[in-house]
């Protein structure tokens, strides 16, 4: 993790508000302000959170290859209207209880069979699972890598303390189509390289 401090300036920008949606929306909700957010370039990710986070893939499939564990979800938050879902979870290891990600997803019901459907209103697995396990058919793009500081709901979401800078990013997942199956915003905790 870089020396400096989530006070300190960076030569990467402020993100645009659209880059921290649908999270955005969660803090709305409770009436607090989003922490800072900053719009970073893939190549200036550093490791091992540019292993985690810039590629294509799903998320849930990569963090657990990089754990070694299976992993669930715990639901923070969640709304939905139709067939318009919004969740904020924390994805934790199966096994140690770990958290290894915070985030917050709007998923479109409507392109889903009715049995992955299902799987998604249990709020136990993640998205990614459930596109494994049903087949799903879609891409993974990335739309911005970003570097956030860490405030008092991330900290209590994933057992941190004191303000530090976390990377994440915004990720659209589309079905053969090009229609939007759902909107994510991942950000990671600390990690450690396990090189």
């Amino acid at each position: 993790m870089s020396a400096e401090t989530p006070t300190e300036a960076s030569s990467a920008g402020l993100a645009h508000p659209s880059e921290a949606y649908p999270l955005i929306d969660f803090y709305s909700l409770r009436n607090v302000p989003m922490p800072a957010v900053e719009s970073i370039a893939g190549e200036d990710v550093p490791e091992p959170y540019k292993r985690l986070l810039v590629h294509q893939r799903d998320m849930t499939p990569t963090l657990e290859a990089f754990y070694g564990e299976s992993i669930h979800l715990n639901l923070i938050r969640r709304r939905q209207r139709e067939d318009v879902y919004f969740r904020e979870v924390v994805l934790v290891l199966d096994e140690s209880l770990e958290p290894v990600e915070f985030g917050a997803i709007k998923i479109n019901l409507a392109l889903f069979a009715s049995q992955a459907r299902e799987w998604i209103l249990k709020e136990y697995l993640p998205l990614g699972t459930i596109l494994k396990r049903f087949s799903v058919t879609h891409t993974s793009r990335p739309t911005a890598f970003l570097k956030i500081q860490s405030d008092e709901l991330m900290n209590s979401a994933l057992g941190l303390s004191g303000s530090q800078w976390l990377y994440g990013r915004r990720n659209a997942l589309r079905d053969p189509q090009e229609r939007a199956l759902a909107e994510i915003v991942e950000v990671l905790p600390p990690v450690q390289s396990k090189d």
